[in-house]
């Protein structure tokens, strides 16, 4: 079901004062800034080899990312593994007793359709089931 780790998710303040540490201190190419309005998310991608990271900044105090950081402050989110097939990898989460915060995909990031796994099934751990626009 699962192919590579598409990205890990990182709840930043702003992405401006983040983007810099991983584009010129570790040398990640950028590949961008997206708003994704129906989350409240500003988003900037970085690559890492066949992975990506993901700087999440909250464009509203009441989105998922501003409560996150409130409780959390700054750090590791979510981790997203990619798929082939996201209906599929849905229906598979749910037949093996997973509690799916999305039971339907949503629109993601550059072009992406996502669900989440809520974290009670996952050990603690938000995970994201990602099939990517050339899947």
């Amino acid at each position: 079901m699962l192919h590579n780790i598409n990205h890990i998710g990182i709840a930043v303040q702003s992405l401006d004062a983040s983007i810099a540490f991983y584009r010129d201190s570790l040398s990640m190419p950028f590949k961008g800034v997206e708003e994704i309005a129906e989350q409240k998310v500003k988003v900037a991608m970085l690559q890492v080899g066949e992975s990506k990271i993901e700087l999440l900044e909250p464009t509203s105090p009441d989105s998922p990312i501003a409560k996150f950081l409130e409780k959390n402050g700054p750090g590791i989110h979510h981790v997203a593994y990619e798929v082939k097939d996201i209906e599929a990898a849905i229906a598979q989460m749910i037949a093996s007793g997973a509690r799916m915060i999305d039971e339907q995909p949503r629109n993601g990031a550059h072009g992406t359709r996502i669900a989440f796994v809520h974290p009670k099934s996952s050990g603690g751990v938000l995970t994201e089931l990602c099939q990517a626009d050339h899947s």
